[in-house]
């Protein structure tokens, strides 16, 4: 054991210091065609997507391959995100990450199954020491699920670097058949200083877009002058997969000379949510488009960019001709052109960019505080990319903060007095969200006798609502006194139509039994092979509580041959 570890720590080590990244060390984590459903650096909301969704066939239960020789050094278990979860450090420096796993192999499943039940929990967070649990290159560790924030049945597979940064699987000779150029959505121009517009106006402007025979395509020519951005919206397309994914590369030349470059080959979790930043947020809320800004705006530290030139923004001059072109490139080098005619031009009336100003106007580098009735409100300095006016106001017990139009970096806090609620109704009271037709969604609510509070980045109305009804529980295969000798599981179904889901326990006989939840279906499955029951006759309970405290209690006894 100690010599496997400092054989391993000094490989880490020379890992650590390599700079050519293996194109041959890492092998396809699934035995079948590889087909992408999600691209590295995709655009998700608020997050750049940080691996590969590799797609299954629309099964689950396929052999998941170790890509690599490596110990486990994490296992994470959740009702979100990733689902169940391995990752495995490599002697290179490397962690591969697999991802909506159905299950593990039998020597790692039983590891996490004895630790959830002396936790007596489902979810849960892993670190075994080194050299507990190792794989072999082409080992079978883990099974293709759908669990977590999973879509659909897919394994979603990551490579990270010695910290933890994830890079794009496919410098690593992960390889998905793609001869298809990119797909062009959309073209626009950004007037970047009080002077610029672009045909008479400082709107951003987009721009028409004529095919070409090659694949390619011409914008229709503009006249415009000062300061000036480019903005495209764009997917790719595998050839074994009709997802709409991501692109890897996209440079810019303003006549010849290139002045921008971004590329998806590593970025860190710290900086991920600058993705807001990188596009045009007004307008991804108001028109589900998400248009990529060629050009870096302050408060914008992402790391993708290279070969940059004053930040990607160009000036157009008075009676000068200009020949912008955009390059659009997937991993495989296919590659869309786009060439626009930019002729400069002064113009005489101007078509002006609104800006509504209110009483509100919040700074980047201020912390700002408002107070309103049975409200205080808080932003904290470098919550938003730059200054702008709130529409702030208040009706009765709800707080409108503007639209979710604006993008909030870091957290505000909104605090509501309810001294004049009764102690009784405080308790199923909760903060939530104002969404469409009328529905709202439970933000997480802080009690503090009168101060109820919540954190979130975020904008838009926010309200106080009550949670009076309990969860319902609706057994799915059980039912008093049944036999279910023949059933491999135990299923019930979980809903709560308000406040949402907390918590639930399960116990047969008095004991712990682990039951896993889909929060997507609702339905909650007990194991039989995990071989609690030694009786005929059996007891089960099910307690199901909300996230105010309501609570539902289901109890049956089933017959089962021990």
């Amino acid at each position: 054991m100690r010599v496997f570890t400092l054989l391993l720590t000094l490989s880490f080590t020379i890992g650590h210091g390599q700079k050519n990244i293996p194109t041959d060390y890492f092998s396809n984590p699934l035995d079948i065609p590889l087909a992408s459903s999600g691209t590295y650096g995709e655009l998700r909301s608020n997050h750049f997507h940080s691996g590969l969704d590799l797609r299954t066939n629309g099964e689950e239960g396929l052999p998941v391959y170790a890509a690599a020789s490596g110990t486990v050094n994490r296992i994470k278990i959740s009702h979100f995100g990733y689902g169940k979860a391995i990752y495995i450090s490599h002697p290179n420096g490397y962690t591969s990450v697999y991802a909506h796993l159905q299950k593990f192999a039998p020597e790692i499943e039983a590891y996490i199954k004895k630790r959830q039940y002396a936790k007596e929990s489902y979810e849960i967070e892993l670190f075994p020491k080194a050299g507990t649990l190792s794989v072999t290159k082409g080992e079978v560790m883990a099974y293709s699920g759908n669990t977590g924030g999973s879509g659909g049945p897919h394994l979603h597979f990551e490579i990270r670097d010695a910290k933890a940064r994830p890079m794009n699987p496919m410098l690593f000779g992960i390889d998905v058949k793609d001869t298809k150029k990119p797909t062009i959505n959309s073209l626009w121009l950004y007037s970047l200083d009080k002077n610029a517009h672009i045909n008479g106006t400082k709107k951003p402007t987009k721009l028409r877009l004529i095919p070409l025979e090659n694949g390619n395509f011409k914008a229709e020519g503009v006249t415009a002058i000062g300061k000036l951005g480019i903005g495209v919206s764009t997917i790719d397309q595998q050839n074994l997969a009709a997802n709409k994914n991501g692109v890897y590369k996209i440079t810019t030349e303003i006549n010849g000379q290139e002045n921008f470059s971004m590329e998806m080959k590593r970025f860190s979790f710290s900086e991920t949510r600058y993705i807001n930043r990188l596009i045009d947020y007004t307008h991804y809320k108001k028109n589900k488009s998400k248009i990529i800004k060629l050009f870096i705006e302050k408060n914008n530290p992402l790391s993708i960019y290279n070969n940059t030139i004053d930040k990607g923004i160009f000036h157009v001059e008075d009676s000068l001709s200009y020949t912008a072109k955009v390059f659009v490139k997937d991993f495989k080098d296919n590659t869309t052109q786009i060439s626009i005619p930019i002729q400069g031009r002064q113009m005489e009336k101007i078509i002006e960019k609104e800006t509504p100003k209110t009483p509100y106007l919040v700074k980047t580098s201020e912390n700002f505080t408002h107070n309103s009735g049975i409200f205080d409100l808080y932003i904290p300095k470098g919550s938003l990319y730059e200054e702008a006016y709130l529409d702030i106001s208040v009706n009765g017990d709800t707080i409108k903060i503007h639209e979710d139009e604006i993008p909030l970096h870091k957290n505000m806090t909104i605090v509501f007095d309810v001294s004049n609620y009764s102690e009784t109704d405080k308790k199923k009271l909760y903060i939530g969200r104002l969404g469409y037709n009328d529905k709202h969604y439970h933000v997480k609510t802080n009690k503090k006798g009168n101060r109820f509070s919540a954190r979130t980045r975020t904008l838009g109305s926010y309200s106080l609502f009550a949670d009076t009804e309990k969860p319902t529980i609706v057994p799915i295969n059980v039912s008093d006194k049944k036999w279910i000798s023949k059933a491999n599981f135990l299923k019930i179904k979980i809903d709560d139509t308000d406040s949402g889901i907390k918590s639930y326990r399960a116990t047969i006989n008095g004991k712990f039994i682990l039951m896993e939840y889909d929060y997507k279906t609702g339905m909650l499955v007990y194991d039989f092979n995990d071989k609690i029951i030694s009786e005929t006759e059996n007891k089960f309970k099910l307690i199901v509580l909300d996230k105010v405290g309501n609570n539902t209690t289901f109890e049956t006894t089933f017959f089962r041959k021990p």
